[in-house]
Parts: C-alpha cells; structure tokens; sequence
C-alpha cells in the first residue's frame, strides 16, 4: 500500500509553531499594563502544564531519583528561561530581545562543533550584539540582561530536553516540568500581581498566550520532527528573531530601525551557520 503524504509540510509546521510563539510573546507583552510580566508568564505555563498533563497523562510511579533529578532541572531552566525573556520583553524591543536571547543556543551550537572556522560565526553574532548597543536608547542594559539569562536558561533547556526524552517517554517530561515551573513562579506571580490575576480578561488572555506560545508550537514541533531532519529544524529556528520582530510591528508597532534590521541579520546568519556545522542544537525549542 502506498504511503499517505502528510497533510501539511513539516517545513511549514515549524514556521507555524514560530509565528505563534512570536504572537503570543507580542499579545503578552500588549498586557503588561494591566498585568506585570511575571504574572502573565505564570499564567501562560499554567495553560501549558494542563493542557500537557490533559494530552500527555505522564506515569509518576517507579520514577528513579535521576528521573525527578532530571526532570526538576528541566522545569526549573523552563522557567526562568520563559520569566527572565518577558521581563526582557517589557523593558526593550521583542524582536530586540529575541535576537539577544539568541546568543545562548547559538553559544551552545559553536561548542558542539570542532571546526576552527565557527569562531566566525561567533565574531558575527557579537558584531550583531554591538550594533544594538549603538543605540542605547532602545535596549537597556537591564533588558539585555535578561535576555541573555534567557538565552543561557535557553542553552541549559536543550541539553535537559534531550535527558528529559531519554528518560520521559512522550510529552510526559515536559509536562511535568510545566508544573515545576508554575509551582516555582506561583508566589512570585501571585505577589507582584495581585488580584489582577482574578481578572477574567486578564485570565483569558493568559489563557490564550499559553495556547500560542506553548501548546500550539509543541505540537506543531512533535509532529514536523517525525520527518524532519534535526538540522533543518534547527536552521529554521534561527527565523526566531525575525518572526519577533515581525510580530512586534504587527502587535505593538514597534518598529526597528535599519541598523537593528542589521543587527538582527547577523545573529541569524550566525546561528544558521553555527548549526550547520554543531551538533548541539538539535532539540526542539519553547519562547
């Protein structure tokens, strides 16, 4: 029997997870008046960490020590990888920030390979890095920060995330870490916001930026990685930035200038390069 084409391009389930991580990140950020970034972030992963227990129902029983070990290290880098980019969010440019944020995993891409020549791609994203500093107006030095805290926590998901999988068949693992990252952000979420968390706008937006930002891209990764290559997977996350930047004009009219574009440009081209020659990114990544 001849095998069914798929429906959909794996190609284009991919750019369909980034465009709504990158839309969720813009509705998000358009609600930090009315809520504060911890506040909308919590919320964002207690959608996911339902939804994912809902479709994943993980086995908790006959868990090694390693397992949990594992496990609550991947929630805890979930978590502050997803708290310290809104707090980036809300205080420079999305597709500033995403960009920035980039260093981490394209960091951890150089590393996995031996080639003397990647030291390039590195020269190039750090180019990219100083051209967003020449207008300083627009990334502070506490949004930078975080950004690049986010990438780190970034770098340390994807090595979690291929442990977790070893050791947490399915969706199991990153449900359960869903729930160890809300468990971690619920006080602080439900101090620096308030009752605003009880507010049923405010809840359904979360709600929403929970769907677009985790369960939809989830998803749309689980099923483009049973044909696609890591690789490729790989370069097409690389679009990150853009699709920020993109998402930001669209949401927010927030416009960069020319010499951010530019910027912008190096950081993808270097992560592409990079990935073309590591070994490390391979795993598929949240925002």
């Amino acid at each position: 029997m001849d095998r069914v084409a798929p429906r959909f391009s794996p190609v284009w389930l991919v750019l369909l997870g980034i465009l709504s991580v990158q839309l969720g990140a813009a509705i998000a950020k358009d609600l930090f008046d009315e809520i504060s970034p911890t506040g909308i972030v919590w919320l964002r992963l207690v959608t996911s960490a339902v939804v994912l227990g809902l479709v994943a129902r993980p086995v908790l029983r006959g868990r090694t020590r390693a397992d949990w070990t594992v496990v609550i290290g991947f929630g805890v880098t979930l978590g502050v990888m997803n708290w310290a980019i809104y707090q980036a969010f809300a205080r420079i440019p999305l597709g500033i920030a995403v960009t920035i944020e980039f260093v981490g995993p394209l960091t951890l891409a150089v590393l996995g390979s031996r080639r003397p020549r990647d030291l390039l791609w590195v020269a190039l994203a750090a180019l990219g890095v100083l051209l967003l500093g020449l207008q300083p107006g627009d990334v502070t030095l506490a949004g930078a920060g975080f950004a690049l805290l986010a990438g780190a926590a970034w770098a340390a998901y994807i090595l979690l995330s291929a442990q977790t999988g070893e050791r947490w068949p399915g969706l199991g693992g990153l449900a359960v870490a869903s729930v160890v990252a809300t468990v971690l952000l619920g006080p602080a979420a439900m101090a620096v916001s308030g009752t605003a968390l009880l507010d049923w706008r405010v809840l359904a937006v979360g709600a929403a930026v929970g769907l677009l930002s985790s369960v939809v891209p989830y998803s749309c990764e689980l099923v483009a990685l049973r044909s696609l290559k890591p690789a490729v997977f790989s370069i097409l996350m690389s679009l990150e930035p853009a699709a920020a930047a993109l998402a930001a004009i669209v949401v927010l009219q927030e416009f960069l200038t020319p010499t951010q574009w530019a910027a912008m440009a190096c950081v993808v081209v270097a992560s592409v390069g990079a990935t073309r020659s590591g070994r490390a990114l391979t795993e598929p990544v949240p925002d």
